[in-house]
């Protein structure tokens, strides 16, 4: 059965407090840019996307790369919230021994597709697994989430070139666009803007939404599939830290996790009784 958006915003929340929980264990992590694409992997993983947590291994499975694989906390909360494995293991991040390292590393986790990490390189794999995917005749689709700071490596615009010349209409990236990296404002750093025209004179369906209106993220990613012949990009905009009030906008929280104290009080505004 279909989720409705309330549902879809609840699964959202339960994988923010997942997000704090396992980050703030650990001591360690990446929750400020977890936070931010957490309605957006709510809307991919029990919405948008064909996939089966009893068959991880189906072959006409959508995939999922996660190019800022920093972000590992929010693709594992969503894994293990999807059924993939007990939500329990969510408290072994980072730990020896354990498979949900600090970048997800295929083969190690039930639903991870890629070993990610490595920023600037998400896109192209992404690029890879489309065009297996067209010559194969498959009907799936591949969805990329990208870091904004990443795409100042210009591999990704490589990929981007690639993936309108063999026209991957199965290819679906996402930008999450919440403007800061780990030294500050993506703009100071290096600037992006105008993104938009960017991806435009690269060939590709452009779509700009609030990404955290659960409703503008499942209409994209509906429209998205429509796509007959160009690679499709969704630019999110968001709040980095987003449902935690003092993480919101706080470059500090790229990749630091909650003490004690921070981790109560942040999992008391996400409506967790804990």
């Amino acid at each position: 059965m279909e989720l409705t958006i309330g549902e879809l915003e609840r699964k959202a929340n339960i994988l923010r407090q997942d997000v704090i929980e396992a980050t703030s264990e650990a001591g360690s992590g990446h929750p400020g840019g977890s936070l931010s694409s957490a309605d957006m992997m709510a809307a991919l993983y029990f919405r948008a996307m064909n996939h089966d947590p009893t068959d991880p291994h189906w072959e006409d499975r959508d995939r999922f790369v996660l190019s800022k694989g920093h972000a590992a906390p929010i693709l594992y909360a969503a894994l293990a919230e999807s059924g993939y494995f007990p939500k329990e293991e969510l408290l072994n991040l980072r730990k020896m021994g354990s498979g949900l390292q600090g970048h997800p590393v295929r083969g190690k986790v039930p639903g991870v597709e890629m070993s990610t990490g490595s920023l600037g390189q998400g896109l192209s794999m992404a690029c890879g697994i489309a065009l297996a995917g067209k010559l194969d005749g498959k009907g799936h689709r591949i969805y990329c989430l990208l870091g904004d700071g990443e795409l100042q490596s210009g591999q990704n615009w490589e990929a981007a070139m690639f993936a309108r010349h063999y026209r991957l209409n199965n290819l679906i990236a996402i930008v999450d666009r919440n403007r800061l990296q780990i030294t500050g404002n993506t703009e100071s750093a290096m600037s992006l803007e105008p993104l938009p025209d960017k991806w435009k004179a690269f060939g590709w369906n452009v779509m700009i939404i609030d990404g955290h209106s659960m409703i503008q993220i499942v209409e994209a990613l509906a429209k998205a599939k429509e796509s007959e012949t160009n690679p499709t990009v969704i630019i999110m905009n968001t709040v980095k830290g987003k449902g935690v009030s003092f993480m919101e906008n706080n470059c500090g929280f790229h990749g630091k996790a909650c003490n004690a104290n921070e981790r109560g009080e942040a999992l008391r505004e996400l409506g967790c009784n804990k």
